[in-house]
């Protein structure tokens, strides 16, 4: 690093304690040393010092001693003719920066904070502040899974607002989240896109963190809470907390405009996690230090070069489709919304009949690339227009199966959702799509459907596509001929498919994508219990086998069956033990009471006992509330988490709830005695039939939810009031 880079952190550094120390002693005298702080809905307290440190921040006076230590770690503030040799001092500089910021935030959530408690930008605040731990999870899958490569760290403002959006906009094309924090000149890129009118939001992969540079902790923290949420990591272990960034974070920051001292902070800050900063103004070179593969800091990169050299320094692996249509496509613009007065036409929901269909047909039935319209297209339209839709995706390939009708089928709707200024929504017949004005005034027509679908099924599945047709209709008549034939596909396929067992197959399929994050984690998906992140089946797995046979879902053999009601076999013990990097010796696939299988981190929902009522309690990540076991979501996320096996708790996709496995060999389903009223809500209707399957019709009225209490002596007070079953079942322990 630089002498000059050097200096100017440490000088930065010293102004963000100056602030730290001020807003704290305003804090102090206003509200006392036992206020609350706090990120909301965080399970990691303030995240980077928690993770760091090993210190849990959560009160004002909690905090004097963290501003103590992060002082202790500043040098001398240099002299303006002075530079510092040392790669040290400044490094030391760069964390305490982090946590002096953290500690400016969190007391700006104290007094009047400048965010909006949501998932994107209201119309009177652009502000998101911290990420809560709904959102972490929900979008730490995407970086499990390869979809998300990695995050920009956005800091400042482009020298123009149409260089933002191209900024943005190929960020987003890429796949990669944009992090915005700090200004140039008054002004941040987030303020500059949205003048343009862009949308952001996490939805959409752009993020407005906070305008103060000190916002910029926000992305730090993000980084921290994946290492201590999916990977496992101890707090205050920092050397594993910065060498999980390093490795497996693939992050960057992109500095916009001037970077003066304080902004240089952030920068070193974030060098201590691995990300390096990329820079459109002149800062010094960098002189080779030897810590890091790729260099700390490079400057005076043009905008158009700006992206395409971050990748580069930060070594990130980013796959992109090139599509031949008007409207730019990336999973980013999967989170868009078209709202009623920027449509130009619309396709089903309520207004018209619309559905999607992929069947399987012989080689030679298949045209391989062609696309026919059958009925108006866009630009034969007035518009405001509701036409009925009709997708219908012809398929043949040598290792295609019918079984794979449904898994492609379901990638419909991330496939048309990825291109910019298209909504879709739901799947078979039940689908809701809009084409945007500004789509149609660029060109896009019906035809580019196909297009995309043609080109998406050719690049994610060519093992088991090798041709693909699209036909789509508008015309009514020809859209009630094929919604009949579709319908009698739909049924066969759910008949199939619920007829399967774990009994009546041999080959389980594993799940080791999330180890990109969980070392040690290993996922066994049946046809009864689907991966716990919710996103896989068993046919999922299966499919993703024959589409690399190489990759993360490999074939397990069941092999002699050690315990037919826990569940537990032989050659699934092996394969767990080698692929859990021996750390793992055997699980049991139906109990949470006795080897548990690990949980990554990804899950929808946790399943925890409630050992005063004999019964267990479940918790979807949406909840932000108390739980009767004491915990909230994410605090319990963080202790079952990180490839753990842990008796007594689970993580689960939400519908193994409705699996006639689900923790079978613990009683099943009758155990359940709380559970958020929105998750009950959600599930009533397959749960009301589980229930008349299990000879009590009226058991989900018997589980509590929070109106009913949330704390285990509320919930066994109810328990008692409507006799429910758990209080006559054998004991859990």
């Amino acid at each position: 690093m630089s002498k000059i880079i050097a200096s100017a952190a440490i000088r930065g550094a010293h102004k963000i304690a100056k602030r730290a120390e001020e807003n704290l002693k305003g804090a102090l005298e206003k509200y006392g040393p036992d206020k609350k702080v706090e990120f909301p809905n965080t399970g990691y307290y303030l995240p980077v010092i928690y993770g760091i440190t090993g210190m849990a921040v959560s009160t004002l006076g909690d905090m004097e001693k963290v501003l103590a230590y992060s002082k202790s770690l500043l040098p001398p503030v240099p002299s303006e003719k002075v530079w510092l040799p040392y790669l040290a001092p400044a490094l030391d500089a760069g964390m305490a920066t982090l946590f002096m910021d953290e500690i400016i935030e969190a007391i700006k959530y104290v007094e009047s904070p400048p965010y909006t408690v949501s998932s994107k930008p209201t119309d009177s605040n652009l502000w998101l502040g911290a990420a809560d731990d709904v959102i972490m999870r929900e979008r730490g899958v995407e970086f499990v899974d390869g979809s998300a490569p990695g995050f920009a760290a956005c800091v400042g403002a482009a020298p123009t607002n149409e260089i933002a959006v191209k900024i943005a906009r190929e960020l987003q094309e890429k796949n990669i989240y944009v992090f915005m924090s700090a200004s140039t000149d008054g002004k941040n890129m987030a303020e500059q896109l949205k003048e343009e009118g862009v949308q952001m939001g996490w939805e959409t992969r752009l993020v407005p963190f906070g305008k103060d540079v000190t916002a910029t902790v926000f992305s730090a923290g993000f980084a921290t809470r994946a290492a201590l949420s999916f990977g496992g990591v101890k707090p205050g272990d920092f050397r594993k907390v910065l060498l999980y960034n390093k490795n497996r974070i693939f992050a960057f920051v992109l500095a916009l405009g001037e970077v003066d001292d304080e902004k240089y902070a952030q920068a070193v800050g974030a060098v201590n996690f691995g990300f390096p900063t990329i820079a459109d103004t002149n800062i010094p070179q960098i002189l080779p230090t030897g810590v890091c593969t790729y260099e700390h800091v490079v400057s005076n990169v043009p905008h158009d070069k700006l992206v395409e050299r971050a990748i580069e320094v930060r070594g990130l692996k980013v796959q992109v489709t090139k599509i031949d249509i008007p409207v730019s496509f990336g999973s980013a613009f999967e989170g868009e919304r078209i709202r009623g007065e920027d449509t130009y036409v619309e396709f089903g929901g309520t207004k018209t009949r619309a559905f999607e269909f992929l069947r399987m047909k012989e080689m030679d039935e298949v045209e391989n690339g062609k696309i026919e319209v059958v009925g108006k297209d866009i630009d034969e339209i007035k518009e405001g227009e509701r036409l009925p839709l009709s997708i219908v995706i012809d398929v043949a390939g040598r290792k295609m199966q019918e079984d794979f009708e449904s898994v492609l089928e379901r990638q419909v709707h991330h496939m048309i959702n990825g291109a910019e200024g298209i909504f879709h929504m739901g799947q078979r017949d039940i689908i809701w799509v809009r084409v945007s004005k500004k789509a149609k005034n660029v060109g896009f027509k019906f035809h580019h459907f196909g297009k995309i679908l043609i080109a998406k099924l050719a690049a994610d599945y060519p093992a088991i596509v090798d041709k693909a047709q699209v036909t789509i209709y508008t015309d009514l008549e020809k859209v009630d001929q094929m919604l009949e034939e579709a319908r009698k596909a739909y049924h066969h396929r759910d008949e199939r498919v619920r007829g399967m067992t774990d009994e009546s197959v041999d080959t389980f399929y594993s799940c080791t994508l999330c180890q990109s994050f969980a070392p040690n984690h290993v996922c066994i998906i049946t046809p009864e219990r689907l991966g716990l992140c919710g996103a896989y089946n068993w046919l999922d797995g299966k499919a993703a086998y024959e589409i690399n046979p190489t990759g993360p879902n490999q074939p397990v053999k069941k092999g002699e069956t050690i315990d037919a009601v826990k569940g537990q076999w032989k050659n699934v013990n092996e394969f767990v033990f080698t692929k859990s990097n021996q750390s793992l010796e055997h699980f049991n696939a139906y109990s949470m009471m006795e080897d548990p299988m690990t949980s990554c981190g990804c899950f929808e929902c946790v399943v925890a006992v409630l050992p005063t009522t004999n019964g267990i309690m479940i918790v979807n990540r949406e909840f932000p509330g108390m739980t009767p076991c004491g915990m909230k979501f994410s605090t319990l996320a963080g202790t079952v988490g990180g490839g753990v096996q842990l008796p007594g708790f689970i993580g689960i996709g939400r519908q193994y709830i409705m699996s006639k496995k689900f923790i079978s060999a613990d009683g099943g389903l009758k155990r359940i005695v709380w559970m958020p009223k929105e998750l009950k809500d959600t599930l009533r209707s397959e749960f009301q039939k589980r229930a008349e399957e299990e000879g009590d019709p009226n058991f989900i009225d018997k589980i509590a939810d929070e109106t009913v209490g949330t704390t285990e002596e509320e919930v066994l007070a109810h328990m008692q009031k409507v006799g429910h079953p758990a209080l006559e079942m054998s004991p859990m322990f």
